[in-house]
């Protein structure tokens, strides 16, 4: 996914696709614990997505406590 897509969708929409990407990295890595590793690809993946959504929701958080002040 890329960074723009994710600027798109709002605080709330975020939260849910962080934690869906949790549940899917977590049945993958077991999936790769049991030596299946058609996953791996997908589990990369899935690594960079969930660190562009929380750079996002820390970029969003930075700017709303510089509008605060």
């Amino acid at each position: 996914m890329k960074a723009e897509k994710i600027r798109e969708f709002d605080e709330k929409e975020l939260a849910v696709k962080a934690k869906e990407m949790e549940e899917q990295l977590f049945r993958l890595k077991f999936q790769m614990s049991m030596g299946q590793m058609e996953g791996l690809k997908k589990y990369r993946e899935l690594k960079k997505d969930r660190a562009r959504i929380a750079t996002v929701r820390s970029q969003r958080r930075i700017k709303a406590a510089g509008e605060a002040k």
